[in-house]
């Protein structure tokens, strides 16, 4: 049986509060859902003194429409559950993609529990590390995310290369989203495709005093589609093998309109999302066109290299991202 270790909870009722028990307990760790830091308190892959609960911040469980200088933004709470989030009708109505990987995370039980701010800011994970203690030990003590000084992924390697598992962030990044952090400085906002880090032992730019409060994502100003993809072995529980959130501008309300401007996000690569580059051939084309769907599955495939660092063959993935970008780009255009 894995067992919690010892530590001490704080419950505190507000952000400047969390901010300053943060910063007076170096090494605390925030804690809302629970669902990622503690199994990794369990398979003692950390060991903080103390836990700074959300449960009573009640702030950070607000959806609602704002204006900013760039204009209207659904603004997010960072304790807003996923199932919340899955099942609110702003949400679904400006963010389907949004809503749907929310929606397929893990579980109904971890949805229940996990945030939004939780699987934004979810650990990395690799094959080598996420295991019992026991276990690392008998690979030699480890590795460069545990007690180790080597990397079983790359031999040889100097740098962490865990993957992030988190469904929402290649959403999130997929729509221009921005990532709002409250700390002893006051409050800084970062865009979420530079909210990560290519290091999987520090993979965000967040400072250890600092809180994430709220994602703020822009409405579409004119006609949309966006879908989020996943393969994992399990329907449920597993964390995704290979993902891709894809969000098409487009020139009228149709599948049959010609594409504007695109975005594509790839995630379990390594500790940050790859957003897809060279994809300049797809504008104009329309989204029901054969043509569209080879080039950026092709884009996909020949950006997207897989490491073995989570279970299953690195080139099967490969293909399982070709094979999901079609698929998913298919179900946008049989919805109509």
């Amino acid at each position: 049986m894995l067992r919690l270790p010892q530590f001490g909870v704080e419950l505190p009722s507000a952000i400047d509060e969390v901010v300053a028990l943060l910063r007076d307990n170096p090494g605390a760790r925030i804690v809302a859902g629970g669902t990622d830091l503690l199994p990794n308190l369990k398979h003692q892959l950390e060991q903080p003194a103390m836990l700074i609960s959300l449960a009573q911040v009640a702030e950070l469980r607000a959806i609602s429409e704002v204006s900013t200088e760039v204009g209207p933004a659904l603004e997010i709470g960072a304790g807003v559950t996923l199932t919340e989030l899955s099942e609110d009708p702003l949400v679904r109505e400006h963010f389907p993609s949004l809503a749907a990987a929310a929606g397929t995370v893990a579980s109904p039980l971890i949805r229940n529990m996990g945030t939004i701010g939780g699987n934004l800011n979810l650990d990395t994970r690799c094959r080598y590390v996420n295991q019992t203690k026991f276990w690392r030990q008998a690979i030699g003590g480890g590795c460069l995310k545990s007690e180790g000084e080597v990397c079983h992924v790359v031999p040889g390697g100097r740098n962490c290369v865990a993957a992030l598992s988190s469904d929402c962030a290649p959403v999130l990044i997929s729509l221009d989203a921005e990532v709002v952090l409250a700390g002893p400085q006051g409050e800084r906002v970062v865009p979420a495709a530079k909210y990560y880090k290519a290091d999987g032992l520090r993979h965000t730019v967040r400072e250890d005093a600092e809180i994430t409060t709220k994602l703020r994502v822009p409405l579409a100003s004119g006609p949309r589609r966006s879908a989020y993809a996943k393969w994992t072995v399990r329907k449920s529980i597993d964390f995704p093998l290979v993902s891709v959130a894809l969000r098409f501008d487009l020139a009228s309300d149709d599948v049959d309109a010609a594409v504007t401007g695109l975005k594509i996000v790839a995630g379990v690569l390594g500790a940050k999302p790859r957003i897809v580059a060279k994809l300049d051939d797809a504008i104009g084309k329309k989204l029901s066109d054969p043509a569209l769907t080879s080039i950026v599955a092709a884009a996909v495939h020949k950006q997207c290299k897989p490491l073995e660092n989570v279970p299953y063959e690195a080139p099967y993935r490969r293909q399982m991202f070709a094979v999901f970008t079609k698929r998913a780009i298919a179900d946008l255009v049989a919805a109509g």
